[in-house]
């Protein structure tokens, strides 16, 4: 079998990192952590993960600024990112996306469509 898929979660509520690191590590993922836009950035540019589960209300900058700086970093633009954020999909689904996000959750997220997002995102960036 081939190395693990690493995924970079950037979220400052320690309990919803527990529980999304939980269930990616059940399904077979290596995770990383980031709690602010700062770190996010870093460890993007650091550990180049396979994908980036990014929240949009962060300390030091918002999961705006996060994608729209994640996009002019070569080798960090080509990272799916999927956002997961307690703000409604009305109002930042549409910017998430013209920035370049896959998709867009809102907070709680249903498990398995997340999921099922993770493996597909992952599926298409192996091709």
């Amino acid at each position: 079998m081939g190395e693990l898929k690493r995924i970079l979660i950037v979220d400052d509520d320690e309990d919803l990192r527990r529980g999304l690191n939980a269930r990616l590590r059940a399904s077979g993922y290596d995770t990383v952590y980031a709690f602010d836009a700062v770190t996010a950035l870093m460890s993007a540019k650091k550990q180049l993960p396979d994908l980036v589960v990014l929240d949009l209300g962060l300390p030091a900058g918002d999961g705006f600024k996060v994608l729209e700086r994640m996009s002019a970093l070569g080798d960090v633009a080509q990272i799916p990112v999927i956002v997961l954020s307690a703000r409604p999909a009305a109002e930042a689904a549409e910017q998430a996306m013209e920035l370049g996000a896959k998709a867009y959750f809102q907070k709680p997220a249903n498990n398995d469509k997340f999921m099922a997002e993770i493996d597909r995102c992952l599926m298409r960036s192996a091709a």
